[in-house]
């Protein structure tokens, strides 16, 4: 019989979550930063992303903390971002995958 500990799951399940947000966060951060580049944002708008962005990082952190989840989010993440970063690469450099 395998025994199973909840609380290392119930950890493990919020670490993955939480990582997953944390990418999303990610991206919507450098999705905020292209369209404030590119000037598509009202001042407003500007400053309603950024408290938005800034909540969600309290949140987050808050969360990890409450939890004890930090380190686990870590570990996750480090082999999630590279898993992200060539998923991203093939869809960016579509040219580069035919050539290897």
């Amino acid at each position: 019989m395998i025994e199973i500990d909840e609380k290392n799951v119930k950890q493990g399940v919020l670490g993955l979550v939480l990582a997953l947000v944390e990418i999303i966060r990610d991206a919507l951060k450098l999705q905020a930063l292209k369209r404030i580049e590119g000037k598509s944002l009202t001042e407003e708008e500007v400053d309603r992303l950024g408290r938005a962005l800034m909540d969600l990082d309290v949140a987050i952190e808050q969360i990890k903390e409450e939890h004890g989840v930090g380190e686990a989010v870590q570990n996750i993440r480090s082999g999630l971002d590279d898993i992200v970063d060539d998923v991203l690469n093939q869809l960016i450099n579509p040219v580069q995958i035919g050539s290897q």
